[in-house]
C-alpha cells in the first residue's frame, strides 16, 4: 500500500516536473465540439496600452486564438487550422486506423518568391502544414495542403533520426524504472523515500550501431527532499535506458551506491525561503518610465513596427522566435529596403566532459531533441521584460494533433539603459563649444527557453542606426554530478575529476554550448556575395616611411561555399561582409552588413566522436598551435578568442535546421557542414549566413545553487548600406518630455 502511495506522489511530482520542464504544457480539449471548447481553452491575454499616465498598471484585453486568422503568409498556423490539418490526416488511409503520434505540426512557409510578391490585400499563396509523426517506431515526414485538403507528400525515415520527443514520450518513460526490481532495491539501500523522487529523461544521444533501429533515451533521478531545487541532488551513477517505443527498459546501471547524495541546505533559490537578507546596500526600485506609452506597434498579431525597422515576429515550437522580413526605412529618401529574410536559432549543442557511464551521453541538441518553443514557459513581468512589454503567445499541436498555446512566451518592449547612440564634444581651448549627444533607445525581442535545468535568454535587439545585436544568456541550475568529498583537501587526484568541486558533495561538470543562428540575409534584395575583408601587414620599402609596417584592407569574394568556412583567429583578423553587388552607394560602394562576432568559443572535441559528428556545424576548428614559453593567463586569453564558427550556404528552403531535420539520435547525415561540403556556388546568389556563438563552461563555486546570468552575442551591422549617418538629425533627450521620478516629486 505504501509503496502503491508513493508510486502515485511520484506520478503527481513527475508530471508536474516535466509540464515546467516542457514549457506549460498544452490544454488540448477533449470534447466532441472542439470549437465550443476553442471559446473557453484558447481565450488568453494580451497587452494593450490605454492611458498615458505613469501611474497606470498595464491593461489586458481578452484575445480569443479560436477566431484568428492568417493576415501574412508567414504567420504561424492557427488554432482553426491546425484542428483542419488534423482532420486531414485523420482520413488519410495510411493513419486511417491508427493516429500517428503528432511531434511537430508548423506551418510549411510558403516559397520565398510568393512571400516577395505579395503585398497587403492580396490573396494568400496555399497555405499548407509541415508534419513530423512517428507510427510504428517510423518516422514520418508529411505535407498537408490545407486548401486542397489533401496529403501532397509523404517520405517514412527520410534519413536518420527521428523527430523532438513528445510530452508523453517523457511521461511515460520516467515511470519505467518504477516497476523494475533493482532499481527499487537500489532505491531502499540508499534509504530514499519513492515519494520525493524525481526522475528525469535526458536524451541519449548516438553512439554507434548498437544503438540504431529503436528510439531510446536515458532517465537520472535526483532527490527533491527539502528543496525544489532538486538539480542539486543527484542520485549518481544510477541511470537506466528505456526504449521510448516499446517502454522497456533495457539497461540498468548502478555504480554510485557508495556516493552520498548532496545535501539540501542552501539549495532553495526562491524570494520567499531566505530569511537572512545579503550583506550589500539595497537597491532602489527602477524601471524606465514611458509617459506617452510605447513608441511600438504590432500589426496584424505579428508585424511589428518601431521607429525605421519592420519586421515580422513570431513564435515556433523548435526554434523559439523567429524573425522574418525584417526591413529598414533609410532616412534620406524613406524607402523600406530589406536585410534579412530569416533569423533564428537552428540548434543549441550542450556536451558534457565526463566518460563515465552515467555522463558519456550527454551532448544534448536542445532544439532539435526537446523544442525551444516548446521549453518556454510563461514570462515573467517586470523581472524578465519591463513595463509596457508587450506579450506574443505560441500556438502550437499536442502530440493528438490539437492546439494548446503557449501563453506569454515572447515580449516585446524598448531599452534605454543610460547608453548613448553618438555623441561629440568640442574642447574649451577653441573659441566655441559643442556638446551634442543623443541617447540609445532599442528595441528588443525576448523568449526564454528553459530546458530542463538550462533557462537560455534569447535576445533579438533592434537599433535606430541599423544594427541588429543578437544576444544569448545562460542562467539556470547546473547539471552536477554526485561526488563523495566535501572538499578538495580530500581529493587524492584532481586531475580525474570532470570539473571543479562547487559545493559539499558537488562537482560542476565542464561542459560548452554552442548556438548555431540561422541568418537569410537578403541585402537589398536576393542576390548577395560573401566578401572576407582581411587584414593584411604590409612592410614599407627601404626609405619610404620612418613605419615600418602598416596593415592594409584585402576584399576576397567567396565564389563557393567551402570558401566561406572561415576560421576566425586573433592574429589573422578580418571582418565579414554580407553584400548586394548590384546595388551601390553614391560613392561606388556595395551596400552590406557585416558580422561581428562576440566573445565566443569553438567546439573542441574530435571530429570522428560521435556527439561531434552529430553536431558538426560546431566542427570549424583552428588549428592547434605550439604555444612556448607563454604566461599562462596569457595563453588562456589567446585560447578563448580563437574560434571558427561561420558558414555560408546557398539558400535551399529544406536546410533550415544545422543539425538535421530528425535530430533525435541523429548519425550527422543532414547537418549544416554535410551541405557545406556540397561547395555549390555562392557568388551573387541568394545565400544564408551560419553564426554559431560558443562558451566553453568551467564551473564555480558562484554558480551554485543557480547561476547568475552569463551573456554573449554577436552584431550585423550596416557596412555602406546608408549614404552617411542614418540617425544624424534625430532629436536628443528633453527634460520637459519626460516624467518628474525624484522621491516626493508629483508627475
Amino acid at each position: 500500500m505504501e509503496k502503491t502511495s508513493s508510486l502515485v506522489h511520484f506520478c503527481f511530482i513527475s508530471c508536474l516536473v516535466f509540464f515546467i520542464f516542457a514549457a506549460s504544457w498544452y490544454h488540448p480539449s477533449n470534447s466532441s465540439s472542439p470549437d465550443n471548447s476553442l471559446q473557453t481553452t484558447w481565450r488568453t491575454l494580451k497587452n494593450r496600452i490605454f492611458s498615458n499616465s505613469v501611474l497606470e498598471t498595464r491593461v489586458q484585453e481578452s484575445v480569443d486564438h479560436a477566431a484568428e486568422t492568417p493576415q501574412h503568409p508567414l504567420d504561424p498556423l492557427t488554432a482553426p487550422e491546425i484542428n483542419s490539418v488534423r482532420t486531414i490526416l485523420s482520413s488519410y488511409e495510411p493513419f486511417a486506423s491508427t493516429f500517428p503520434i503528432i511531434h511537430s505540426l508548423t506551418l510549411d512557409e510558403p516559397d520565398k518568391s510568393e512571400v516577395l510578391r505579395w503585398r497587403k490585400g492580396d490573396r494568400f499563396p496555399p497555405r499548407k502544414a509541415s508534419v513530423l509523426a512517428m507510427l510504428n517506431g517510423e518516422s514520418h515526414v508529411l505535407t498537408v495542403d490545407l486548401d486542397s485538403s489533401h496529403v501532397t507528400s509523404h517520405a517514412i525515415n527520410p534519413r536518420s533520426g527521428y523527430p523532438m520527443l513528445s510530452v508523453e514520450d517523457i511521461l511515460a518513460a520516467s515511470k519505467v524504472p518504477f516497476s523494475n526490481t533493482e532499481f527499487n532495491k537500489s532505491i531502499a539501500a540508499r534509504g530514499i523515500s519513492l515519494s520525493e523522487l524525481i526522475c528525469l529523461t535526458p536524451s541519449a544521444g548516438w553512439f554507434g550501431p548498437n544503438e540504431e533501429g529503436k528510439r531510446i533515451i536515458k532517465v537520472m533521478c535526483f532527490y527533491s527532499e527539502g528543496t525544489p531545487n532538486f538539480y542539486m541532488r543527484p542520485i549518481e551513477g544510477l541511470v537506466m535506458t528505456v526504449d521510448l517505443d516499446t517502454l522497456e527498459l533495457l539497461k540498468f546501471s548502478d555504480t554510485g551506491r557508495g556516493i552520498p547524495i548532496p545535501k539540501s541546505a542552501n539549495t532553495d533559490y526562491r524570494y520567499n525561503a531566505h530569511e537572512k537578507e545579503p550583506e550589500m546596500e539595497p537597491i532602489n526600485p527602477i524601471s524606465m518610465e514611458q509617459p506617452k506609452g510605447p513608441s511600438f506597434r504590432v500589426e496584424d498579431g505579428h508585424m511589428v513596427k518601431w521607429a525605421n525597422w519592420v519586421f515580422h515576429l513570431k513564435a515556433d515550437k523548435r526554434a523559439g522566435l523567429v524573425i522574418s522580413r525584417a526591413m529598414v526605412r533609410d532616412s534620406e529618401n524613406g524607402e523600406l529596403r530589406n536585410v534579412m529574410y530569416k533569423g533564428f536559432s537552428s540548434e543549441l549543442f550542450v556536451p558534457y566532459m565526463d566518460l563515465e557511464e552515467s555522463w558519456y551521453f550527454k551532448s544534448f541538441m536542445d532544439a532539435g531533441e526537446f523544442g525551444l518553443g516548446m521549453s518556454a514557459l510563461p514570462l515573467v513581468p517586470l523581472n524578465d521584460c519591463p513595463r509596457y512589454s508587450y506579450y506574443m503567445d505560441g500556438v502550437f499541436a499536442a502530440s493528438n494533433g490539437k492546439p494548446y498555446v503557449q501563453h506569454n512566451m515572447i515580449c516585446l518592449f524598448e531599452r534605454y539603459a543610460g547608453d548613448i547612440s553618438w555623441r561629440h564634444s568640442e574642447s574649451q581651448l577653441l573659441d566655441f563649444q559643442i556638446r551634442e549627444t543623443r541617447p540609445k533607445v532599442t528595441l528588443v525581442a525576448r523568449m526564454i527557453a528553459t530546458v530542463g535545468n538550462y533557462d537560455y535568454i534569447f535576445d533579438w535587439e533592434f537599433q535606430t542606426d541599423g544594427l541588429i545585436r543578437i544576444k544569448v544568456g545562460l542562467s539556470g541550475m547546473l547539471m552536477v554530478k554526485g561526488s563523495p568529498y566535501h572538499s578538495l583537501y580530500q581529493v587524492p587526484n584532481q586531475d580525474v575529476m570532470s570539473g571543479p568541486l562547487i559545493s559539499e558533495n558537488v562537482i560542476g561538470v565542464v561542459h560548452d554550448h554552442f548556438i548555431t543562428f540561422h541568418l537569410d540575409m537578403d541585402i537589398d534584395g536576393l542576390n548577395n556575395s560573401f566578401v572576407d575583408v582581411k587584414l593584411v601587414k604590409e612592410h614599407s620599402l627601404p626609405g619610404e616611411s620612418p613605419r615600418k609596417s602598416y596593415l592594409k584592407a584585402k576584399r576576397k569574394i567567396a565564389k563557393t561555399e567551402k570558401d566561406a568556412q572561415i576560421k576566425l583567429k586573433l592574429y589573422d583578423p578580418s571582418e565579414f561582409h554580407m553584400i548586394n553587388p548590384s546595388r551601390r552607394s553614391r560613392l561606388g560602394n556595395p551596400t552590406g552588413y557585416k558580422i561581428v562576432p562576440g566573445g565566443t568559443a569553438a567546439s573542441l572535441l574530435d571530429h570522428d566522436d560521435p556527439p561531434q559528428l552529430r553536431s558538426s556545424f560546431s566542427n570549424n576548428q583552428v588549428t592547434p598551435l605550439s604555444f612556448l614559453c607563454l604566461d599562462s593567463k596569457f595563453l588562456h586569453t589567446l585560447l578563448s578568442h580563437f574560434v571558427e564558427q561561420i558558414w555560408v550556404t546557398l539558400y535551399n528552403k529544406s536546410e533550415q535546421w544545422a543539425g538535421g531535420l530528425l535530430a533525435y539520435q541523429s548519425r550527422g547525415d543532414d547537418t549544416l557542414a554535410v551541405w557545406s561540403e556540397r561547395d555549390r556556388p555562392i557568388e551573387n546568389e541568394d545565400i544564408v549566413l551560419w553564426y554559431t556563438l560558443g562558451f566553453h563552461h568551467i564551473p564555480c563555486q558562484e554558480d551554485f545553487p543557480l547561476m547568475p546570468v552569463v551573456t554573449s552575442g554577436f552584431e550585423l551591422k550596416p557596412v555602406n548600406f546608408f549614404e552617411s549617418n542614418p540617425i544624424l538629425r534625430v532629436a536628443p533627450a528633453f527634460e520637459k518630455d519626460l516624467p518628474v521620478c525624484r522621491p516626493g516629486a508629483s508627475a
